[in-house]
């Protein structure tokens, strides 16, 4: 039986929507440290220490969804989190009224830059823009929310920094911004899906809401030198 892409999702856009940027050592995958902190593996039992020795610089560390490694290379951790909810959305949803929706490009990267740090400063780097199309709106001049997509694999994107400046929360701006761009990727032909952790109720709670439904808990995990 063919294992779903989406759950190995790191390794299944690493070898498929952004092949052209992935690194490679063996049979495991990571995106640049610029870009993302993300490796893929593709199957339990990969012996990684030459991979983690050529892919991972001293001082980095990276992050596995989906599928633990069963042995860790001499000198290397692994670290469990709390499982992420993987959901998706297979019908589209009721875009509320609001400020323009504009498309996010160079022009905008330290806004992004910026707004990411503050609310979401964990996994968005200098070149995450790169995995896809960015939206957001903008209000008096300022970056109040944004959307974007990130992961992939053939019939399916990844809906990703969804997140809203504190100074602009209550206003809707989130739900408006996660329904465009769920219906264009459904318009486009492809499934979209997303991340979050259990822990974050009120995002989580907005997806249930607005039509997004559980596919699995999904295996967050990081690999980091001992």
């Amino acid at each position: 039986m063919t294992a779903h892409p989406l759950d190995n999702p790191f390794f299944s856009a690493l070898e498929s929507l952004h092949a052209g940027i992935a690194l490679r050592a063996g049979e495991v995958l990571r995106y640049p440290m610029d870009v993302a902190p993300f490796l893929g593996i593709p199957h339990p039992g990969v012996d990684l220490a030459d991979p983690l020795a050529d892919l991972v610089p001293q001082g980095d560390s990276v992050l596995l969804l989906g599928i633990a490694p069963t042995a860790v290379p001499h000198g290397w951790a692994l670290e469990r989190f709390a499982d992420l909810a993987q959901m998706q959305c297979d019908r589209e949803l009721p875009l509320i009224d609001g400020p323009g929706i504009v498309e996010l490009g160079d022009a905008d990267r330290a806004d992004v830059l910026a707004l990411t740090a503050l609310v979401y400063p964990h996994y968005f780097r200098p070149r995450t823009m790169d995995l896809g199309r960015y939206f957001g709106i903008y209000v008096e001049g300022r970056l109040a929310a944004m959307i974007g997509e990130r992961l992939g694999a053939p019939g399916f994107r990844e809906m990703s920094a969804i997140c809203t400046h504190p100074d602009f929360l209550g206003r809707g701006y989130a739900r408006r911004l996660t329904a465009f761009l769920t219906n264009q990727t459904l318009q486009d032909g492809r499934q979209p899906f997303l991340h979050v952790a259990y822990a974050n109720d009120r995002a989580r709670m907005l997806y249930e809401q607005m039509g997004y439904r559980l596919r699995r808990d999904i295996p967050f995990l990081a690999l980091r030198r001992g």
